[in-house]
C-alpha cells in the first residue's frame, strides 16, 4: 500500500522546524530526520528532539518540570497515562506567535544536552544461508 501524501501544512512545517533548527544549531549542524510516532522526527545528538505529525509539533522537555508544562494551554501530554514525561504536542495556536514558536523550538533545544538517549536496537546478524545449512546438515 503507497504512503499518503504529506499535507502541504505538514511540509511547510517540517521545513519551519528545520530552518528553525538550523538557525540555532547552525548550518553544518547533524540534525537526522525520521519517521517516529507517525510524523517526522529530528535528532538532535542522535537523541527526539522535535517531531512534526499534522500540524502539531512534538517537543522534548525536562521530565521534572512535566505536571507545570501540562498546565500550559495548548499542549497536551504523549501519553496520558504518564509513561513519556516530558513529551508534548503542541498545538498550532500555542506555536501561533514568533515569540511562542521560539519558546518551544528553544525549550526543546535547550533541554536535548540533558536528555538521555534511547537505547539503541541491534539487530543480530543474519545468518547466511550456507551458514544454516552447515548448522542444520553439516559440511
Amino acid at each position: 500500500m503507497p504512503a499518503r501524501p504529506i499535507a502541504d501544512e505538514t511540509l511547510r512545517l517540517i521545513a519551519a522546524v528545520r530552518d528553525a533548527l538550523a538557525e540555532h544549531l547552525g548550518a553544518d549542524a547533524v540534525v537526522d530526520e525520521r519517521t517516529l510516532f507517525g510524523g517526522h522526527a529530528f535528532m538532535v545528538h542522535e537523541k527526539l528532539c522535535i517531531a512534526v505529525k499534522g500540524e502539531d509539533l512534538l517537543v522534548r522537555l525536562p521530565p521534572a518540570e512535566h505536571e507545570a508544562t501540562a498546565e500550559t494551554p495548548g499542549l497536551r501530554e504523549l501519553d496520558p497515562r504518564g509513561g513519556m514525561r516530558g513529551y508534548f504536542w503542541v498545538e498550532p495556536d500555542a506555536y501561533a506567535t514568533r515569540a511562542q514558536w521560539q519558546r518551544w523550538i528553544g525549550a526543546a533545544l535547550a533541554f536535548n544536552p540533558q536528555a538521555k538517549a534511547s537505547p539503541r536496537r541491534h539487530k543480530a546478524p543474519a545468518a547466511s544461508s550456507l551458514e544454516v545449512r552447515r548448522k542444520n546438515h553439516g559440511p
